[in-house]
């Protein structure tokens, strides 16, 4: 069942949504605006699952252009849900905003609850009583901060819903996460509505639009996907009002969570400094990482100012696979025009696919045989190195999500960084792991595996 959480803004709607989830999902500041988009929350109660969608402050006598997505996104949430709930501030009393979001909600096709919040103590709850001149019944009152009132808010919602029969069950399969990460403007927002074909997340010629980490489900390809637009993520020097490190945080766990991370740049300013130091982060956070560089249709001629052609994308080609270790691949996108939009998802889903896939064992030892007839292992060093050369006996995987692989080797002390970083290289080369976080162990022959030595 989906709830739309709706109302003024800074009522305490994230708070709420917060409260009710258990979580602390929803960013939650002081600051009214905060929340943009709708966001999606799981929660159960009583045996219900519920989806609970956050939806910006709607203030419908504000008139400029973001102000009116954020209207649209609530306008969808309501369009999308089976109930909703109108959140007001209790303590604010009824003001003209409450009034305007009654009006809207009368004319919709779904029930409405009324939560009185911030009735923070029980001397507070005659509060709620003045918010039946809305004519929307009886006002709940609840606190998000305290957790009054809460059950019976959830209560309300499961008994005027719909009915479990008329609720699609969810699917079983592990959808594939998909996070949209990178510096703030490059274009996240608007690839991620290109995917949907839907003006789904707010897209702004201002910088830091997107506030939280939005979760979306879609299907691609007869495939289950969640797409993860994520705020900007700026230098860490840069990150100094508190909002702003929340959003970077989530944006950080936002691709710890995910299977897939695209970093988004600016084709027009090629793979910065800051954008190699995104993708490192994606990288060590085990998710597999290809390279977008997004608003490709300015590098076709339509602005004079910029021209990136064919030698310079191979030229931050070269430099993404010299700066990082994984050599994630470098594509081109245009969220404007569609361009290569297609073939990035369907790279995506691939490696999702490879990053869990196993390679049987029968295989990996033929990979070893053909890499040691390329290239010798090293030999050791002193009186003895010509009786001692590193030999590598045997190599299986012991893990996926990322990759994991154990080589037994007759000593640790002969593998070499470069012996191994070539072993690597090879590995995606053979594999198509480009991109993919690889862990490599050298366990000693006649010991138990605990590996000592990774790569």
């Amino acid at each position: 069942m989906k709830v739309a959480i709706v109302g003024y803004p800074n009522v305490g709607k994230s708070s709420l949504v917060n409260r009710l989830t258990e979580s602390r999902e929803a960013v939650v500041h002081e600051s009214a605006g905060v929340t943009r988009d709708r966001k999606e929350l799981h929660t159960e109660w009583n045996g219900r699952r519920l989806t609970l969608v956050d939806t910006g402050g709607v203030d419908l006598e504000e008139t400029d252009n973001l102000a009116r997505k954020i209207q649209a996104q609530a306008r969808a949430a309501l369009l999308d849900a089976d109930v909703a709930v109108l959140v007001v501030d209790a303590k604010a009393g009824v003001r003209p905003g409450d009034l305007d979001m009654t009006d809207l909600l009368r004319h919709g096709r779904v029930p409405v609850i009324v939560a009185a919040n911030k009735v923070d103590s029980v001397k507070d709850i005659v509060l709620a009583a003045e918010f039946h001149a809305l004519g929307l019944g009886d006002p709940i009152p609840v606190s998000a901060a305290q957790g009054l009132g809460t059950g019976d808010l959830l209560d309300r919602i499961v008994e005027i819903g719909p009915a479990e029969a008329d609720v699609l069950a969810a699917s079983v399969d592990d959808p594939i996460r998909l996070a949209l990460i990178g510096r703030p403007n490059v274009g996240k927002s608007s690839l991620v509505n290109r995917f949907l074909g839907d003006e789904r997340v707010i897209v702004s010629d201002r910088a830091g639009t997107t506030r939280d980490a939005i979760d979306i489900p879609f299907r691609f390809d007869g495939r289950e996907l969640i797409l993860v637009d994520t705020a900007g993520l700026r230098r860490q020097s840069k990150v100094d009002a508190s909002l702003e490190y929340y959003m970077t945080l989530r944006s950080q766990r936002a691709a710890e969570r995910a299977d897939v991370a695209l970093v988004v740049c600016d084709a027009a300013e090629g793979v910065t400094a800051q954008d190699l130091r995104v993708a490192e982060m994606a990288m060590k956070s085990g998710c597999a990482t290809a390279i977008i560089l997004n608003k490709w249709d300015l590098t076709a001629g339509e602005d004079p100012a910029v021209v990136v052609g064919p030698d310079q994308l191979e030229s931050e080609r070269v430099r993404v696979n010299r700066k990082l270790r994984l050599r994630p691949r470098v594509m081109t996108a245009s969220a404007l025009t569609g361009r290569h939009v297609e073939r990035i998802l369907t790279e995506a889903v691939g490696l999702a696919d490879r990053r869990q896939g196993r390679i049987p064992t029968s295989q990996l030892n033929r990979f070893i045989a053909d890499v040691v007839a390329q290239r010798q292992p090293p030999a050791g060093k002193g009186a003895n190195a010509h009786n001692q050369r590193l030999k590598l006996l045997y190599m299986t995987q012991t893990g996926e999500r990322p990759p994991r692989f154990a080589i037994q080797v007759n000593s640790h002390g002969l593998v070499t960084r470069d012996y191994a970083y070539y072993l690597e290289n090879r590995m995606r080369e053979r594999y198509r792991m480009d991109g993919i976080p690889l862990v490599i162990d050298f366990v000693e022959r006649n010991e138990r595996r605990a590996p000592e030595r990774r790569h």
